[in-house]
């Protein structure tokens, strides 16, 4: 197996560096703002990461972070690109041979050989099974997030199971959105960290113009909102229609 990106020895686990992923994906944004972007997918801290300091030629230290396997694959399968597949397969086949059984080839028998070999294959049939498994989900993922990875309130209304005009007047009567005006169903400053707020020109017939708002979810926003509305389910990954 060929190494894509380094592994690393985090107490004992298998970990890789933020920034070595970030490298390899090939992501154009800078590493600090796009790893923060990551983050909003509900990783947390201690668990699934520690910040670490990467090691610099001269000056301060850059900011880098220890991830966990789990987290380096589902941030890989959430780019949406080959590389972030081959990344994904990569941590993946990393886990299992540091799981596979250390052989003592002088001892084996034939026998045993032949039915470690058997035991290697199921487990590879296993693995395509599951990974052809994920794929409709990982596609019904992306059909939901935006290219720069927000949500529109109507997807974030499919997620929570109510519809997107029932969503909208509640997150007004919870005092979330504005309820009058030109800035209606657009969140009010407090609340403005888990939603982004895009204006757009629109020209009417008579060669007028007006300013509309389009309100977008981020990541962060999806917890928040089930939360502040008292709703108890949640599915992320919807079938694909």
């Amino acid at each position: 197996m060929n190494e894509l990106m380094p592994i690393q020895n985090n107490d004992g686990k298998q970990a890789v560096l933020g920034r070595d992923l970030h490298q390899f994906l090939e992501v154009s944004r800078d590493y600090t703002n796009w790893f923060k972007q990551m983050v909003g997918y509900g990783f947390i801290e201690g668990q699934d990461f520690t910040p670490d300091l990467a090691k610099s030629t001269g000056g301060r230290p850059r900011q880098d972070h220890i991830l966990t396997l789990d987290m380096a694959k589902e941030i890989s399968m959430i780019q949406r690109t080959d590389k972030g597949k081959q990344a994904r397969q990569y941590f993946i086949e990393c886990e299992r041979r540091a799981k596979a059984p250390k052989i003592d080839g002088s001892s084996i028998t034939r026998m045993e050989l032949i039915q470690i070999a058997m035991n290697a294959e199921q487990e590879r049939l296993a693995l395509e099974a599951k990974n052809k498994e994920l794929e409709p989900k990982a596609e019904a993922y992306s059909s939901f997030i935006e290219a720069d990875g927000k949500y529109s309130v109507g997807a974030v209304a499919k997620m929570l199971g109510i519809g997107q005009n029932k969503l909208f007047r509640e997150l007004r009567n919870a005092g979330v959105f504005i309820a009058k005006g030109g800035m209606k169903n657009t969140p009010y400053q407090q609340y403005m960290r888990h939603f982004e707020v895009k204006a757009y020109t629109i020209t009417h017939s008579d060669n007028t113009e007006s300013v509309r708002h389009t309100t977008y979810v981020q990541p962060s926003g999806i917890d928040f909102i089930r939360k502040k509305l008292g709703l108890l389910a949640i599915d992320p990954l919807p079938p694909a229609a």
